[in-house]
């Protein structure tokens, strides 16, 4: 592993725990650049690991310390998502230059760092996140060409386990709202939640609409962490 110093991190809250994982992709041009931004003070923003395309991961900021990568955010009550998270890039062009699926040797790699995390750390399968979740009105990363399925059957993070077309499929956005919030979700823009969501679970279609498919995989998840 490369290590590089990023001055962008603070320091942790002494009582807060570190338990969340948060994915990013770094929606720049390419890996030098996003480099250079993560590591730029006057970008004031950073993360804990960047891993390039070909599997290359480089240290920015000790676990330890806060970095700066989540922004305005939340998770399951909690807005200091930087205060209580590991975060990790992965160089990926995005949404706005040409949005591309993520290389074996770069996923490899994620896996590989992200147990070594996970046994650092006491982080539950649900709050392995992506930058959307915490973010939904703001962010769309990693994104829904990001292999969240097999990252849960390596024993990162969740993953639907029941069918969903035997499911009724209620979409009464009360229960939809109440459904996501018992997940972890903030509601405030229901349609930019559900779009975060599906992008995560239901990658194929990302309507922003609480269909029969949607409600059913999300009262799936609701149950296994209930």
């Amino acid at each position: 592993m490369n290590k590089k110093v990023s001055p962008n991190f603070d320091k942790r809250p002494a009582d807060v725990p570190i338990d969340m994982l948060v994915l990013h992709f770094t929606g720049m041009c390419s890996a030098g650049e996003a480099l250079e931004r993560l590591c730029d003070p006057a970008a004031k923003v950073s993360a804990h690991y960047i891993i390039d395309t070909d599997g290359a991961v480089a240290s920015l900021v000790d676990e330890e310390k806060r970095a700066w990568h989540a922004g305005v955010s939340f998770w399951r009550g909690h807005t200091d998502v930087n205060a209580r998270s590991i975060g990790i890039e992965l160089v990926n062009p995005g949404h706005e230059f040409g949005y591309v699926p993520f290389p074996e040797p770069q996923m490899t790699a994620l896996i590989e760092l992200a147990k070594e995390i996970l046994v650092r750390h006491a982080i539950e399968p649900r709050n392995v996140v992506g930058h959307a979740d915490v973010a939904p009105q703001r962010k769309s990363d990693p994104g829904e060409l990001f292999d969240w399925q097999r990252l849960a059957a390596a024993g990162i993070g969740l993953w639907p386990t029941a069918p969903v077309t035997d499911k009724p499929g209620e979409a009464d956005p009360v229960k939809v709202k109440k459904m996501l919030m018992a997940y972890g979700y903030e509601v405030e823009d229901l349609a930019a939640t559900l779009t975060a969501f599906q992008r995560h679970f239901r990658p194929a279609v990302f309507s922003g609409q609480a269909d029969a498919e949607t409600v059913g995989l999300l009262q799936d998840l609701c149950d296994q962490v209930s």
